[in-house]
C-alpha cells in the first residue's frame, strides 16, 4: 500500500463529510466529528486525507508533548521549556486500535528504565503524540467503553492526567477527534454520542454516472499514486489556504443576539438534553462563516450546524435512529430571521466540484474496502440515513400485509397473520451468566478480564501483558545481593516478572428463540411477548452483549438475526415478525444449537444464555420426521447436556393449561415463567436463578446415572 494518501479534494461527493472535518479543521473547539455508515463509503480514506491540508505546526525541539515554542504547556513533563527558536512539522494524524489497552492511550510508567536504571519516568501514550493533530478512531463503537470514557474526556478538557503505578502526570491534549463507525455492527450509547461534536451519515451513492467516478479515480489512484496526488495539488493548495484563512478569521467572526435566539430555540425546539449542543451548536457556526469567508453568523449557518450538530443527540431511545425533521427545523428559526441580509456575495461554503476540496474518489486511500462516495462534477448525493444494508436474512413480510394461505414459505397449518407492535418495554433487573468468565470486555457477568480492578498477581503464563509492578520489584528483592547487584538499576530475570491478574464485567451472547406459530397469533399476546423481548434487547444493548434470534414457524425454523452487536437490528427483526402456520419446536432448537455451535468456534469465550419463548407446543417435525413432542425434548436435552443456560417463557392462556413449557423448561435444565409474569423485573430475575436450576438439573442426572 502506498504511503501517499489518496487526495482530499478527489473524494468524491460527501459533502457533509468533507464539511465537518474541514469545520473541526478550522475550529478543533467544535468537538470532532463521528462519522457514521455502511461499510465502503469513504469514512477512513476521507480522514487520513484531512491530515494534509493541516497547517504545518511550530514545536518546541525535543519535547515529546509537541508543545509551542511560544506558549509552552507550564506543566509538561518534558518542561520547563526555555525560549528560543522551534522546529515546524507536518500536524500528525494518530490512529487508535480497537484492542489498544490504555497504557497505550494514555502512557504509562516506563517499565524498561524504572527497573535498569532505577528512576522514575513517564512514556507517553498516543494522546500525547495527536497533540495539536488528529486523533483517528475508526470503528469507534468497538473500542472498549472505559477507553472511549478516557478518550473524551480527554478531548473535553484539553488535558490528558495520568495516575498510576507511583505516576502523577498532566499533559495538554487538544487534537481533532474523529471517530467512523458502522452502524449494522453495534452502536455507542447515547451519552457518548453526546460527546461528539458533530455526527455524520454517509451512504454509497446510487446514481450509475457517480459510482463510475469512483471507480475511475481509485483505479488511477492505484497505477501511479504520486502522478495522481499531482494532479489534484492545486485544488489541495487551495483547500489548505482556505483552511488557514479561515482559522485567521475566525476570532473576528461576530455571533449576534439573533443568531443565539436561533440556536437556542432550535435546541428548545427539539428538546435536546442539557446545554453541550447549544455550544457545539454556535461553535459550529462561527466555523461556517469564518470558512465562507463572513465575519457575521447568519440563518443558513446556523441551520447547517444544527444539521451536523443535532440529529446523534435527539435519541431517546437506543433504538431510535439519529436524525432531524428538517421542516420543524424551517419553522423554528423562520420565527428568528436575520436582521439585515447581507448582500455579500456568499462563497460557497463547501468545496466545490472542481475547485478547493472539489469532488473526488470514494475509497481511495487507505483503508475502506472499497470506493462507494459520490462522485465529482455531478450534483451531491442525497443527504440522509445509512442505507439498509442488504441481508438476505431479512424477513421479506411487511407490516401491513395481509393474512394469506398456508403453503407459501408458512409451511401449512393455518393462514399467517401480520406482523403486531411490541408493547411499551420495560425495564429489567440485571441478567448474569454463573461462574467468572473471559469473555469480551462488557457490563454482564463477571470475568477476568484486562481491564478492572486488580486482584493479584501471577506467573505470566506466555507473554507478559501487564506488568504487576510491586510483585515484580517483591520477587526480585531477596536475590539482589546474589545476583551481584552494583548500581541503582534492579537486577530482574524473567522468573520474577507477574502479571496482573483482573476481575471486571464480561459480555454475553443473549439467543432468543421465539414461537412464531398460529398458536401465539393472538395479538395481545403476542404483543406482549415481543415487549418482553424488547425489553432484554435494551439491556443487551446497555451491557454490550450479542444477541441473535431465531424464529420458527410453518415446516422449519430460520436464523432471523445471526448473533451480532447490533441491538437494533435485533429490535428491527422482531418488529417485523409475522406468526401463523405449525409449530415446530424441534427445529427451533436444532437451530439454537447449531448457531451456538458456530459461534463457539468464531468466539469460545463468550458464553451464551438462551431464551426460549413458546407456549411449549410440539405440532410439526418439519423435515426431521418422527414424532414432535419427542424430538423437542430430545433437542431440549442435548442442549441441556452442553451446559447451555436457559430461561424459558410459558405463553400459555386459557382457562386448561397442558404445562408443556415446564416440560421444556425442565428437559433444557432451566427455570420457566407464565407469559403474566413478564412485566416489571418478574423475568430478567428469573435468569439469576439459571444458575441454581442448571446444577440442580445436573444433580438430578447424576443420581439417575448412578
Amino acid at each position: 500500500m502506498s504511503s501517499i494518501h489518496f487526495p482530499f479534494s478527489a473524494v468524491v461527493g460527501q459533502d457533509d463529510l468533507r464539511l465537518a472535518l474541514l469545520l473541526n479543521a478550522v475550529s478543533p473547539a467544535v468537538g470532532g466529528v463521528l462519522v457514521r455508515g455502511e461499510k465502503g463509503t469513504a469514512k477512513s480514506t476521507a480522514v487520513r486525507a484531512l491530515s494534509a491540508l493541516l497547517p504545518q505546526v511550530e514545536v518546541v525541539p525535543g519535547c515529546r508533548f509537541s508543545c509551542a515554542p511560544a506558549a509552552p504547556d507550564p506543566s509538561c513533563p518534558d518542561g520547563p521549556h526555555q525560549h528560543g527558536p522551534g522546529a515546524l512539522r507536518p500536524a500528525r494524524m494518530v490512529e487508535l486500535p480497537v484492542g489498544a489497552s490504555e497504557d497505550r492511550l494514555v502512557g504509562a510508567l516506563d517499565i524498561e528504565r524504572a527497573l535498569a536504571e532505577g528512576v522514575k519516568a513517564f512514556e507517553p501514550g498516543l494522546l500525547a503524540d495527536a497533540h495539536r493533530g488528529i486523533l483517528y478512531v475508526d470503528e469507534v463503537n468497538l473500542l472498549h467503553d472505559h477507553l472511549v470514557d478516557v478518550l473524551l474526556d480527554a478531548a473535553a478538557m484539553g488535558a490528558s492526567y495520568v495516575e498510576r503505578e507511583g505516576v502523577s502526570v498532566r499533559h495538554a491534549a487538544r487534537f481533532l477527534l474523529v471517530g467512523t463507525m458502522n452502524p449494522e455492527e453495534g452502536e455507542l450509547r447515547p451519552q457518548l454520542l453526546d460527546r461528539f461534536g458533530l455526527t455524520v451519515e454517509v451512504a454509497a451513492s446510487r446514481e450509475p454516472a457517480q459510482r463510475v467516478e469512483v471507480v475511475r479515480r481509485r483505479l488511477a489512484y492505484e497505477d501511479d499514486p504520486a502522478g495522481f496526488a499531482t494532479r489534484w495539488a492545486g485544488d489541495e493548495h487551495e483547500v489548505r489556504a482556505r483552511v488557514v484563512a479561515a482559522r485567521a478569521l475566525l476570532p473576528k467572526v461576530s455571533l449576534g443576539d439573533t443568531a443565539l435566539l436561533q440556536i437556542a430555540a432550535t435546541c428548545a425546539g427539539f428538546e435536546v438534553d442539557g446545554m453541550r449542543a447549544d455550544i457545539v451548536m454556535a461553535r459550529t457556526a462561527t466555523a461556517l462563516a469564518a470558512w465562507a469567508g463572513r465575519t457575521e453568523v447568519r440563518k443558513e449557518d446556523v441551520r447547517q450546524a444544527a444539521l451536523l450538530a443535532l440529529p446523534h443527540r435527539r435519541r431517546r431511545n437506543p433504538f431510535d435512529a439519529p436524525g432531524l425533521d428538517e421542516d420543524l427545523l424551517d419553522r423554528i428559526l423562520d420565527e428568528f430571521p436575520d436582521e439585515e441580509p447581507e448582500p455579500d456575495p456568499d462563497p460557497d461554503p463547501e468545496p466545490g466540484p472542481e475547485g478547493p476540496g472539489g469532488n473526488g474518489p470514494d475509497d481511495g486511500g487507505s483503508g475502506d474496502g472499497g470506493p462507494d462516495g459520490g462522485p465529482g462534477g455531478t450534483p451531491p448525493q442525497e443527504s440522509g440515513p445509512d442505507a439498509p444494508a442488504g441481508d438476505a436474512e431479512a424477513p421479506q413480510t411487511p407490516q401491513g400485509s395481509e393474512q394469506r394461505p398456508s403453503g407459501q414459505e408458512n409451511g401449512g397449518g393455518g393462514l399467517e397473520q401480520a406482523a403486531v407492535r411490541a408493547a411499551e418495554p420495560f425495564r429489567t433487573k440485571m441478567l448474569s451468566v454463573p461462574g467468572l468468565g473471559e469473555g469480551a470486555s462488557g457490563r454482564r457477568s463477571r470475568a477476568r478480564a484486562a481491564h478492572g480492578r486488580t486482584t493479584g498477581a501471577q506467573r505470566p503464563r506466555g507473554h507478559l501483558t501487564k506488568l504487576h509492578l510491586a510483585a515484580t520489584v517483591q520477587a526480585a528483592a531477596p536475590h539482589q545481593k546474589a545476583r551481584g547487584r552494583s548500581g541503582r538499576g534492579l537486577v530482574v530475570r524473567k522468573d520474577d516478572l507477574r502479571q496482573a491478574t483482573r476481575e471486571g464485567r464480561e459480555g454475553n451472547l443473549v439467543l432468543f428463540v421465539v414461537d412464531a406459530s398460529g398458536s401465539m397469533a393472538a395479538r395481545q399476546r403476542m404483543s406482549a411477548v415481543k415487549g418482553a423481548v424488547l425489553s432484554l434487547l435494551l439491556d443487551a444493548y446497555q451491557r454490550r452483549d450479542k444477541v441473535g434470534l431465531i424464529t420458527f414457524r410453518g415446516a422449519g425454523a430460520r436464523l432471523a438475526l445471526p448473533p451480532t452487536s447490533s441491538v437494533d437490528a435485533a429490535a428491527a427483526r422482531l418488529e417485523q415478525l409475522p406468526t401463523g402456520g405449525r409449530t415446530p419446536l424441534a427445529a427451533g432448537l436444532l437451530t439454537a444449537h447449531e448457531t451456538l455451535r458456530i459461534e463457539r468456534l468464531r468466539d469460545p469465550s463468550r458464553r451464551p444464555l438462551l431464551i426460549v419463548v413458546t407456549d411449549g407446543r410440539a405440532t410439526s417435525a418439519g423435515a426431521l420426521g418422527g414424532d414432535p413432542r419427542e424430538l423437542s425434548r430430545r433437542s431440549a436435552r442435548m442442549l441441556a447436556a452442553e451446559g447451555v443456560a436457559s430461561v424459558v417463557v410459558d405463553c400459555e392462556s386459557g382457562p386448561v393449561r397442558l404445562g408443556l413449557a415446564g416440560v421444556l423448561a425442565a428437559d433444557l435444565g432451566g427455570p420457566a415463567v407464565s407469559l403474566d409474569g413478564l412485566r416489571a423485573d418478574s423475568l430478567a430475575g428469573l435468569v439469576k436463578n439459571v444458575r441454581t436450576a442448571v446444577t440442580s438439573q445436573s444433580s438430578h442426572t447424576n443420581r439417575r446415572a448412578a
